[in-house]
């Protein structure tokens, strides 16, 4: 069984969407993030701009690799689980990570009861995942090759054949180049380049 190498997620905001139940509004947004610290200040920056809403709710999931993925949500004042796990449930089945999902409430006077809520944050938690262009990329580690002048030729070679990305090189006496290779790759480009004399490979984090 290969590792799973490839991950869904977005790379801009999605545009507002908005679903009505009961004169409540309810407005979703989705962010691209990789830290906890960029989803605080996107939901901060929603906290200002709707200052006069009454909650403020949110899911996220940072992490490309399943068995590495962090999440969190908050229900934000409304009862237990009616509000964060339901958008959270949305980042599930759309299979999307790296993602902050916030639906801001403003209450209409007539209470949803825990049912309606929840059926009132997943629809918007939907409908602001469809309004978002969701992509799916490829997860890479970043080897770095040291190798003297005179064997630049046979390496060049190699990544040439296995089509693999420099990221960053300095050729001189003795060379570094820096590589992005997809993780089903791996073994194939590391036993590649072991085959030739002289060449170190150190493995960076991405």
């Amino acid at each position: 069984m290969t590792e799973k190498d490839t991950y869904k997620t977005i790379t801009k905001p999605s545009a507002e969407v908005l679903f009505k139940d009961k004169n409540s509004k309810f407005f979703g947004y989705t962010f691209p993030v990789k830290t906890e610290d960029e989803a605080k200040i996107h939901i901060e920056a929603l906290r200002k701009q709707h200052h006069s809403a009454r909650h403020w709710c949110y899911a996220y999931q940072l992490g490309i690799q399943e068995n590495q993925y962090q999440f969190r949500v908050n229900d934000d004042g409304e009862p237990n689980n009616s509000a964060g796990m339901p958008i959270y449930g949305q980042i599930q089945s759309f299979e999307v990570t790296n993602i902050l999902i916030v639906i801001v409430r403003y209450f209409g006077g007539v209470k949803l009861g825990v049912g309606g809520l929840i059926n009132a944050y997943k629809t918007a938690a939907q409908m602001a995942l469809e309004a978002s262009k969701i992509v799916e990329k490829t997860i890479n580690q970043e080897i770095q090759l040291k190798f003297e002048y005179k064997d630049m030729n046979k390496v060049m070679r190699v990544i040439k054949e296995k089509d693999l990305k420099i990221i960053n090189q300095t050729l001189e006496l003795s060379c570094l180049i820096n590589i992005s290779v997809r993780l089903k790759n791996i073994k194939n480009v590391v036993e590649t380049f072991e085959g030739i004399y002289g060449v170190e490979l150190k493995f960076l984090n991405e």
